[in-house]
């Protein structure tokens, strides 16, 4: 089984075509779709759907010895029944193991987003929280929204000072709001000379 040069994926014999370069450099293409894009000399790796991409990006798994057993050896290899026996137990083998180590790849890139869609549903429960008819929930929710304001004016009270004013009535006490400024370099001004 080959694999297309533009996508990565399988090339079964009598499917496919092939594209033999002037330096007899042999390109295999799965469809028409990617030998049209290799010819207009498009990357695959801009392209979401290829493999070279999606590797590119994280989703897929690229540095795993079961990979390195899909890899074509041009060795020539006397023929032997019980080598072949034995070569297609181990195919069936590396593909059970390689399927089990794609989903547990998966798995771990999902845990990720499923905390992203916790914190965009919360974010909209609390936005859209009239619209909740149950009590109990409603009052979950409110209580939560009310923690997390309360933890905003705390945040912000730390860069807050109590300061004692003199005033004509006596001595007051005033919150005021200390802010730092940063010091910017003096850096020097580009000279500009005039073209004669």
């Amino acid at each position: 089984i080959y694999k297309c040069y533009f996508c990565s994926s399988n090339v079964y014999p009598g499917h496919g075509m092939v594209f033999v370069r002037n330096d007899s450099k042999m390109f295999r293409f799965c469809r028409s779709k990617c030998n049209r894009l290799f010819k207009a000399r498009k990357n695959p790796r801009k392209l979401k759907w290829t493999k070279a991409s999606r590797a590119a990006r994280g989703k897929e798994m690229v540095n795993d010895p079961v990979l390195d057993f899909e890899k074509r050896r041009n060795e020539p290899v006397r023929y032997n029944r019980f080598t072949m026996i034995k070569t297609i137990q181990a195919m069936k083998r590396i593909d059970e193991i390689k399927i089990v180590r794609q989903k547990r790849f998966w798995q771990k890139r999902m845990e990720k987003a499923k905390e992203q869609q916790k914190r965009t549903i919360q974010l909209e429960l609390e936005k859209h929280v009239h619209l909740i008819t149950d009590e109990t929930v409603k009052g979950h929710i409110v209580e939560k929204m009310d923690i997390k304001r309360q933890q905003d004016i705390e945040k912000n009270n730390k860069h807050r000072k109590k300061v004692v004013v003199e005033s004509d009535d006596g001595e007051e006490e005033m919150e005021v709001e200390v802010v730092k400024v940063k010091k910017r370099a003096n850096k020097p001004k580009p000279k500009v000379v005039a073209a004669k």
